[in-house]
């Protein structure tokens, strides 16, 4: 059986900040996504990008496909865009009261390579679906979402009721010891961060595990879980940016 396993806390992604990955921190906790350059170039200053370095990485950006330049305003493209919206729903995931349902997906295709089976998995993941056996994925049914149309050329779906308890079941799908752990890491990390290029870097961090977060019914989490407290620092620090660009300068 496999689980979904997050990063160890010292793994937790503190990763180091390059021009491109500031730019794209900054793009994808705007609402729309774009920014003129030269609202960019005073944002990413205190994070130690200076204008001509912030200029080739967005030459380099445009070039990769990354954002779309439309005069002097710089836009995430189509695939970007995507990746905020999941952003976005990790930090506010739409929910349903749950009354003991499970959604279950029995992977039916067969002969697929390496490369499709690995896309696939990513994609079920990316759901919030966790392998209880090779082929065999599911969750409880409390999300309010409904699974993509591309699923169905592959997979048949069902509604279940095991008889396993639901604590014991989720216990077997999820890490949740190691999830909370990593959470509480990046909580204390975002609190202690004075320097902007460290708070951007941690808060990063933070969405990035909110991702994995299986938004499980609050009857089978554990009591002290840290995913809403992970959510609402994340979402303080998105109004802190957003409000790092005043409407009249979005605007100009």
């Amino acid at each position: 059986m496999r689980m979904n396993v997050p990063p160890e806390p010292a793994e937790a992604g503190l990763r180091p900040l390059s021009a491109r990955s500031v730019v794209l921190s900054l793009l994808l906790g705007a609402h729309p996504a774009e920014l003129p350059v030269k609202d960019l170039v005073r944002l990413v200053e205190p994070f130690g990008v200076g204008g001509s370095t912030l200029r080739a990485a967005l030459s380099r950006m445009v070039s990769a496909g990354d954002l779309r330049r439309t005069d002097a305003v710089y836009r995430l493209s189509d695939r970007l865009l995507a990746r905020q919206l999941r952003q976005d729903e990790a930090l506010r995931p739409a929910t349903r009261a749950w009354e003991g349902d499970w959604e279950m997906v029995v992977i039916t295709a067969t002969g697929r390579g390496p490369a499709e089976r690995a896309e696939l998995r990513t994609r079920l993941t990316a759901l919030r679906l966790a392998e209880l056996r090779e082929g065999v994925w599911l969750r409880p049914a409390n999300l309010a979402r409904g699974l993509p149309d591309l699923l169905h050329s592959v997979a048949r779906t069902y509604t279940a009721r095991p008889d396993e308890p639901g604590q014991d079941l989720v216990a077997r799908l999820w890490p949740l010891d190691a999830w909370s752990a990593t959470a509480r890491s990046l909580l204390a990390g975002t609190a202690a961060a004075r320097h902007p290029a460290d708070r951007l870097t941690a808060y990063a961090a933070a969405v990035r595990h909110l991702l994995t977060d299986p938004v499980l019914p609050p009857a089978l989490l554990p009591a002290d879980w840290p995913g809403e407290a992970l959510r609402t620092a994340y979402a303080g620090y998105q109004r802190e940016l957003a409000a790092s660009v005043g409407p009249g300068e979005r605007a100009a």
